[in-house]
């Protein structure tokens, strides 16, 4: 899942994102907020992790901006500050949890999952024919047997299972499974593809992701 991270503290930003990364989050950091407003524009994400001391726009003018857009992305407000008013100020501006630093990296993956969950729902389970893939629990079986992933697979796999039957280019999976830290290479999608068919496909005898020369991949059912 892509995260949005917004921390003008560079290095706490790295060092979250890389937190974040070892939980399998794709990351986009920016250091603003007018930078975070900008890219919630741009790209859709399944959380924002905002902090409240901002240059440009604090944390509570950014969260109140979005929500008067219309943006309902679930919002985790990260903060020094230590008081019941500022808690109560975040969640009045539209943020759905709060959390003070310094925490520890498990407890805000928890809280992000616990907020992922009540935002939209569990993520529904995806299937195309016999291959199942759940973002929730980032399992993946195809005919009733586990498949084995690594988490950047599982990526590739879910963000070509979103859009089953349809194209979907290298670069929009670049995109969605890439943070903006990695080179833009088309070649990286090329190598996790070819990955991805050798366990979900070559074992059962299948072919469900095909190439489309010059654009990307589509992934449809091998029995359509």
């Amino acid at each position: 899942m892509r995260i949005l991270l917004v921390e003008d503290e560079r290095r706490m930003a790295e060092a979250i994102r890389r937190g974040l990364q070892a939980h399998s989050f794709t990351v986009d950091v920016v250091h603003d907020g007018h930078s975070a407003l900008a890219s919630a524009a741009q790209q859709r994400y399944a959380a924002i992790v905002l902090d409240l001391m901002l240059p440009g726009l604090n944390g509570y003018r950014v969260c109140a901006e979005l929500r008067r857009t219309g943006d309902a992305t679930p919002v985790l407000m990260l903060t020094a500050k230590d008081g019941e008013y500022d808690e109560a100020e975040a969640l009045d501006t539209g943020a759905d949890d709060y959390l003070r630093k310094p925490f520890s990296y498990v407890v805000l993956v928890a809280r992000l999952r616990a907020l992922l969950r009540r935002g939209g729902g569990a993520p529904p389970v995806l299937r195309v024919g016999d291959l199942v893939l759940d973002p929730a629990t980032r399992t993946c079986e195809r005919a009733g047997r586990p498949v084995d992933l690594t988490p950047k697979e599982f990526d590739v796999l879910e963000c070509l299972m979103r859009r089953a039957g349809e194209v979907v280019a290298k670069t929009e999976i670049l995109d969605q499974v890439w943070d903006l830290h990695y080179a833009r290479d088309v070649n990286l999608v090329e190598v996790y593809v070819s990955a991805v068919r050798r366990k979900v496909d070559a074992p059962f005898g299948v072919r469900t992701i095909h190439t489309v020369r010059g654009v990307g991949y589509r992934l449809e059912d091998f029995d359509a």
